[in-house]
């Protein structure tokens, strides 16, 4: 079998989190890439593998790459991997615009190689199980999703790009919403989106008195803080499924993870940060009762599994079926919309 050879563009946290599973692998680290010299020097010296301040003499040693920069920079070099006939995966979300989306999607479609999006939630085990019994059609049919994903003081660093709104695109809706989005729509079949409505908050970020425990990088206070912190949405789909959305940095509630499906045979519980998966059931054979089945799994790095569906794809030469580009492009549009609904005040029609 002919070794794979893999790169990382962008070195910051989530690249030495891919890398440290790439090297876990029968893939072989090449090496990476970033315009920041600190990063290029930490990434080489944790991983012993080369790095480069342009990607185009990392592309010309590597098979397929993994593309973590901030979120305005995913075109740029997704677009040229993909032209270098490249295999890509893309964290999410795939872009920070829906224009930005709709180019990677198109140089994707023209290119040899295939781009696959980075929603790693997908192969954590509980919802493998999850989602092969709602494709039997054991719960029915879909209804609603209810989708959380709420922490209750969880501002990332105030000046880091995540809270920039150029760089990111967005806050806690592209951070933590896309997530949930995501693994609603995964989880319904991905469905077509009829209409989003929605509004965004800016409560925390840009208060003088936030108050928190623990922040993600350095506090540089409110100036540097031009997103929303918390967004709530819900989606209508063709056939009636709809959606209710909670995304939250920062809220005055408890912190939640849980996803809820209902059909109408039955329904189920997800929660994210605990891998408890409980299905409900009802029935009249020997008498009228309710059933609450909890489903234990192995226990499984979804980042490792993802990364393991990608690079078999990559040696099999065939772009795999799912975290497709085109379901990046329709989680992208209801992030967008969702925007699009909390500036007009009123629903938006896809």
């Amino acid at each position: 079998m002919t070794e794979t050879r893999v790169g990382i563009v962008g070195l910051g946290g989530i690249a030495h989190h891919h890398a440290e599973r790439l090297v876990e692998t029968d893939a072989r680290l090449v090496g990476g890439m970033d315009v920041a010299e600190s990063a290029r020097e930490r990434f080489g010296d944790t991983f012993d593998v080369v790095t480069f301040a342009d990607a185009a003499p990392l592309f010309e040693q590597i098979d397929a790459v993994v593309v973590t920069t901030p979120n305005r920079f995913h075109e740029e070099y997704a677009v040229a991997a993909l032209e270098a006939g490249l295999d890509v995966l893309i964290e999410k979300p795939l872009a920070h615009t829906v224009d930005s989306a709709e180019r990677i999607a198109a140089a994707a479609r023209e290119a040899p190689g295939f781009l696959v999006v980075g929603f790693n939630n997908r192969f954590a085990p509980p919802v493998e199980v999850l989602h092969d019994r709602v494709a039997a059609g054991e719960l029915g049919e879909i209804t609603h999703v209810e989708a959380n994903y709420v922490r209750r003081r969880g501002v990332p660093g105030r000046g880091s790009w995540f809270t920039d709104e150029a760089v990111a695109g967005g806050g806690a809706l592209v951070d933590l919403g896309v997530h949930a989005v995501d693994l609603a729509l995964h989880l319904a079949g991905f469905p077509a989106v009829r209409e989003v409505s929605g509004v965004t908050r800016s409560e925390f970020g840009g208060d003088e008195e936030y108050a928190y425990l623990e922040m993600w990088g350095d506090d540089d206070g409110p100036e540097a803080f031009d997103v929303e912190d918390s967004a709530s949405a819900f989606l209508r789909f063709d056939g009636g499924t709809t959606v209710s959305l909670e995304a939250a940095w920062a809220v005055n509630r408890p912190p939640t993870q849980e996803f809820f499906v209902r059909g109408t045979d039955g329904g189920a519980r997800f929660d994210r940060a605990t891998g408890e998966l409980t299905l409900f059931d009802a029935g009249t054979d020997g008498g009228h009762h309710l059933a609450d089945t909890e489903i234990r799994t192995r226990d499984g790095d979804s980042h490792r599994a993802e990364q393991r569906a990608f690079l078999e794809a990559v040696r099999a030469g065939e772009a795999p079926e799912r975290n497709t580009v085109a379901e990046g492009l329709a989680v992208q549009r209801v992030l967008s919309a969702i925007y699009e609904s909390d500036e007009s005040g009123s629903a938006v029609e896809l």
